[in-house]
């Protein structure tokens, strides 16, 4: 419980903004910021939309710049389980009083001709905080899309558009072409872009934009790469420079792909001579980089792996890995999944490596009715069970689980959150 008192009742209207639902749009944000003084011109910063990997890229770039000596802001979402994971400054999360300092700071401003979301809300607070903070540079997720995110206010040094798949369409388009596009929002005016995205129609919407702004444009696999070397480290080749045997903190082969990323951004503020990061700070922070619910292992007995895997590239980025590095343990996996994802895909590829499965649904108005998830798991998977709750799911595959079975918690960040909390007591 908090010791600052109106930490919770401040939690409790944050939340209840969802309500408002997502509205996408620069006009409401725009007013908050020039309110505030436009916190978001005092500090540097790097832009981060994508579909996948953009806090394992957006945690990468922050634990290099710390380590070169920067102090730090990291502004990601969603949290796992408090609020004040969202907004770091050198790595440790906002305190519950500045929380509500910056709340109330945002809540006493005139917003203009609607309630702002709670997104709206979070990104004020977190650009406010690092200008109170003396934040030197800061790193920001957007929420969705782009171009109409509230975080499209930043003027960044490098730009980042992770990756490309179809998601949120009924906010972004139903196409690739259409939610390149969107992605494509955050390049601005001769800003250096970098893209992880591979689809011929993601490039050629995303290069135009790029081409528009007069925005220099590097892709992955084109103007940088990487090579997987035996033993877990990895290759980097860029367009300046190259730098060998790296070794990264994160598991999984997806996160060399994201730490390529992560150092072709590094290259572009190399190359403009505003941060002086060299290779030792490079190493120094791919080893240091902690980003929690993404193939992240604990317990020992049994061993339990959390990866939020929450659409279906990151579910086979999860059975890539289950395959690769456990095909030869038991597998239980617990899983929940919003209503808005195509389970049946994330399912299939998961289900196929797995002994047991145990469905269930995290505490949150989007989730899928997990009955819909037993009827799926029962034509794969012998042994399904399903718990409405997802701290029962734990705590039953926890309590029946042999020595040296493998849980796997996916489907979810929101179950990954949830289920953290539950072990907590649990080991």
């Amino acid at each position: 419980m908090s010791k600052f008192p109106s930490y919770k009742a401040t939690l409790d209207e944050m939340f209840a903004l969802q309500r408002f639902g997502i509205k996408l749009g620069l006009g409401t944000i725009r007013n908050i910021l020039k309110g505030l003084g436009n916190p978001q011109n005092s500090f540097a910063c790097i832009h981060i939309a994508g579909t996948n990997g953009k806090g394992s890229i957006a945690s990468g770039l922050a634990a290099i710049l710390q380590a070169t000596g920067f102090r730090t802001g990291l502004y990601t979402s969603p949290h796992l389980i408090d609020f004040n994971e969202r907004i770091t400054v050198d790595n440790q999360p906002i305190s519950d009083k500045r929380v509500v300092e910056a709340y109330q700071k945002v809540k006493n401003l005139h917003h203009g001709s609607r309630e702002p979301t709670f997104f709206e809300f979070t990104t004020a607070m977190a650009l406010y905080e690092f200008a109170a903070r003396g934040v030197e540079w800061a790193i920001i997720e957007t929420g969705m899309g782009g171009r109409l995110d509230a975080t499209n206010m930043v003027k960044p040094a490098v730009s980042i558009i992770s990756n490309i798949s179809l998601e949120h369409r009924m906010y972004l388009g139903n196409t690739i072409a259409q939610i390149a596009g969107e992605k494509g929002g955050i390049i601005k005016n001769r800003i250096p872009v970098v893209t992880g995205a591979r689809q011929p129609d993601a490039l050629a919407v995303i290069g135009s934009i790029a081409r528009r702004k007069s925005a220099p444009f590097y892709r992955f696999g084109k103007d940088f790469r990487v090579r997987r070397n035996k033993g877990g480290t990895f290759n980097y080749y860029g367009m300046d420079h190259t730098w060998r045997q790296l070794k990264l903190s994160l598991i999984g082969p997806h996160q060399v792909d994201n730490a390529a990323l992560v150092l072709a951004a590094c290259e572009t503020l190399i190359r403009s001579k505003k941060t002086g990061i060299s290779e030792t700070h490079v190493r120094e922070g791919l080893k240091n980089i902690r980003w929690p619910g993404r193939l992240e292992f604990v317990g020992q007995s049994p061993r339990i792996l959390l990866d939020g895997a929450h659409n279906l590239a990151a579910a086979r980025n999860l059975a890539r890995f289950l395959r690769d590095s456990l095909h030869n343990r038991d597998i239980t996996l617990v899983a929940g999944i919003l209503d808005d994802k195509p389970y049946k895909a994330m399912l299939q590829p998961l289900m196929k490596l797995c002994k047991r499965v145990i469905v269930t649904r995290p505490v949150i108005d989007r989730a899928l009715d997990p009955e819909v998830l037993y009827a799926a798991a029962k034509q794969v998977v012998r042994d399904v069970s399903l718990f409405p709750s997802v701290d029962k799911a734990v705590s039953h595959a926890v309590a029946t689980a042999a020595p040296d079975e493998i849980i796997c918690i996916a489907g979810s960040l929101y179950v990954v959150g949830e289920a953290k909390q539950t072990l907590s007591q649990l080991l």
